[in-house]
């Protein structure tokens, strides 16, 4: 049941950004129960039925009072009530997730069915990846993983029934049963996780069908409504959302997307990518988890608390009926304040890691909404002289620094080249900026003629050398990342156009209105942010013929913020890590990889106890050329005490047989005669007697040599 139960659960993550909160509660109620009860309630099927229904039919109720809801206070008779309106939906969830689990435990009665189950999972998810912008790396891995360990327990189940006498037997020692399943699963962990990146020889028939189509793979070059199995049509520029295949030409599309109106120009933020795959960036998690968020909560992000920061209020109205992951704003948002009547609140998902407003709904969008952000204030001097040691000194979350196993030599070489005269971040930085903007051309359709590296970025930076946002974004980032400065990647919107009339009015006075800026899709836009340490994150424009506008203070600049209000920040900074985690996921994995890692060296150690005899006379088997017999073990044997013996100042000189040394050696120190002369009648036997040696001769020989090594300690020799 246990590994149906995770089969179950990588289900309810992959509906995790659908469902509501309430609904993914009852499942995985639903889900628990079940098994439980099946695993370890020892009654008659139905008389488990009943006890489930009742179980899952009281959690939905206990559930849904506490997300708030209007449940009726007596659960039995409320059913029949008006109030059952409120409960009866999630019910049905709760139910049809226990009769799916149900109707698995039936079918799964033999190793082929198990296999079926597990294949039929597995396609599905893989059929989800392809199609869809979810990644769902991780959930294919788990259902893999509980599949090996599924047919492990079943094949020990059958054996039991079948061989009660033999099942006795090998219960007696559980723990090789254990370490060897446990060897076996790090082995396939192990070579999973080390296989070579391989380049495939034939196309998918995905990607094959999407080129002859004509359609794009790139993903911030496409438009579309947002819907979860979109497949956008029109190579042309907008809000992507598929970011793993990068790189497809596209046309400018003029139409406009939004106006933003705020007294501060900003880039429009909207997601943060972190995991680079060598075509593009796989979805960091984000999207994937968070918190529930409602109007006018104070929402804590990662920007740093000891900058000085602005707020700056914008007010984002939508110009078009597309539908999208996220709401917009500038780094950070720290509030919403207003948001259409006819959008549910519930819909928002608060991503502290990223600072990210999603949405949950793939159907509806806010026509209009407002944020609250606070901008940081950058004090570029002081940052620009800080070193590497005084930025770093407190952890870094490694998915910031997350670089693939087959990433390109030459693209680390290149950065450490180019910055070779930085003397720290910030200076490095700025040295990379200015190379990618000095020495690539921006255009909105590259020649992939002259693209032979299967890496995006090598391809760009060797091959290519020409490209969109896109491009020299994701090349400073992974650059950054290779003289181990943390950085992300970011896409949004830069700042759009603002009216003529703002800047000529009508009546000849000078406007104080905030600004109003129309974005179009052709302003969708990608960029760098660069983490640096207590300054938190800075974003960095990487993209010829871009300006970042950022905000910044001289060093005599006053301080905005209160001594008092420091201390306690930087009290809170103290006890915080530097950056928060955002792929949980991924350090499971390391873990689960160092686990197997540690087991393998364990049973290696163990083989080669196990061969420590066989390793002891390997030189001697050697030499001989042939399988030892008892007498050679007890010649190699002497060979070795002898060998000990010199070491420690008995020398044997080349004139002497071994009996006249061992008799000199015996008169200059009496004390080890005793040892000394049975190890003589041992070698004298093996070597000279026609007698045949027994095979534990070479153990009384090595037993009596450890007795001459203790008595030689008490002796002081001459």
């Amino acid at each position: 049941m246990l590994w149906i139960w995770i089969i179950g659960m990588q289900w309810v993550s992959f509906t995790e950004t659908i469902w509501l909160d309430e609904t993914t509660a009852v499942v995985i109620a639903a889900l628990s129960i079940t098994a439980i009860i099946e695993a370890l309630i020892p009654a008659t099927f139905v008389l488990r039925m009943l006890l489930q229904v009742a179980l899952i039919a009281f959690s939905v109720h206990r559930i849904l009072d506490a997300h708030g809801l209007p449940v009726p206070t007596d659960m039995v008779r409320g059913l029949l009530s008006d109030e059952a309106s409120y409960l009866l939906p999630y019910l049905w969830f709760a139910l049809a997730a226990w009769a799916i689990v149900l109707l698995i435990v039936r079918l799964s009665d033999s190793r082929r069915k198990i296999l079926m189950i597990i294949a039929i999972n597995v396609i599905s998810f893989t059929i989800l990846d392809s199609f869809t912008h979810l990644e769902l790396w991780d959930e294919t891995a788990w259902i893999a993983a509980a599949g090996m360990g599924w047919l492990v327990t079943s094949h020990f189940n059958k054996f039991r029934a079948r061989f009660p006498q033999g099942w006795r037997h090998l219960s007696k020692s559980p723990f090789k049963i254990i370490a060897n399943i446990l060897v076996i699963f790090s082995l396939i962990i192990l070579a999973g996780v080390n296989m070579p990146y391989v380049q495939p020889t034939l196309t998918d028939p995905y990607t094959a069908w999407r080129e002859l189509s004509g359609s794009p793979l790139s993903g911030t070059s496409t438009t579309g409504t947002g819907s979860l199995l979109e497949v956008p049509t029109e190579s042309t520029s907008g809000y992507g959302r598929e970011d793993n295949n990068l790189g497809a030409g596209f046309n400018f599309d003029y139409s406009p997307v939004m106006t933003v109106s705020s007294d501060e120009r900003s880039y429009w933020r909207g997601e943060v990518r972190t995991q680079y795959s060598g075509t593009g960036w796989a979805d960091g998690g984000g999207r994937r988890g968070g918190s529930d968020v409602r109007l006018n909560d104070d929402l804590q992000g990662d920007l740093s608390t000891t900058v000085s920061t602005k707020s700056v209020q914008q007010t984002i109205t939508m110009l078009s009926d597309d539908v999208y992951p996220v709401l917009f704003g500038a780094y950070a948002v720290s509030r919403i304040d207003s948001m259409d009547a006819d959008v549910d609140p519930d819909l928002l998902r608060w991503v502290p890691e990223g600072s990210e407003l999603h949405m949950r709904s793939q159907q509806r969008y806010p026509k209009s909404y407002t944020v609250t952000s606070e901008i940081p204030v950058i004090p570029v001097e002081e940052l620009s002289k800080r070193t590497y040691e005084e930025l770093y000194s407190g952890s870094v979350d490694d998915a910031y620094l997350q670089i693939p196993r087959n990433f390109p030599d030459r693209v680390e070489l290149l950065a450490e080249e180019v910055t070779a005269a930085g003397q720290t971040p910030y200076e490095k930085v700025v040295l990379l900026q200015d190379y990618l903007q000095s020495n690539y051309t921006y255009t909105n359709s590259p020649d992939l003629s002259r693209k032979q590296s299967p890496d995006f970025v090598e391809g760009f930076l060797f091959e290519i050398r020409e490209g969109y946002c896109d491009y020299f974004s994701t090349s400073m980032v992974m650059m950054a990342r290779s003289l181990d400065i943390p950085a992300r990647w970011v896409k949004g919107y830069a700042p759009g156009s603002v009216s003529i009339q703002e800047f000529m009015p009508m009546d000849g006075m000078v406007s104080m209105d905030p600004g109003m800026y129309t974005v179009t899709n052709a302003d969708a836009h990608s960029w760098v942010e660069v983490y640096f340490g207590e300054y938190g994150w800075i974003p960095i424009e990487a993209t010829p013929g871009f300006s970042m506008p950022i905000l910044t203070s001289m060093e005599e600049s006053e301080p905005v913020i209160s001594e008092e209000l420091l201390e306690e920040e930087e009290a809170l900074e103290e006890s915080a890590p530097a950056a928060a985690p955002e792929q949980a996921s991924s350090g499971l994995m390391k873990w689960i990889v160092m686990i197997a890692a540690a087991i393998i060296a364990l049973w290696g150690a163990y083989i080669l106890w196990r061969m420590k005899l066989d390793l002891r006379f390997a030189g001697a088997r050697l030499k001989a050329g042939k399988p030892l017999t008892p007498a050679d073990k007890v010649i190699a044997e002497t060979e070795r005490w002898l060998r000990f013996v010199h070491r420690r100042g008995l020398v044997r000189e080349s004139h002497e047989t071994l009996r006249e040394s061992i008799m000199r050696w015996a008169d200059t120190y009496p004390t080890l005669r005793t040892e000394l002369h049975p190890l003589l009648r041992k070698f004298e036997s093996a070597r000279y007697s026609p007698a045949q040696v027994q095979e534990d001769e070479w153990r009384a020989v090595q037993e009596q040599a450890d007795l001459l090594k203790k008595s030689m300690k008490k002796v002081k020799l001459i």
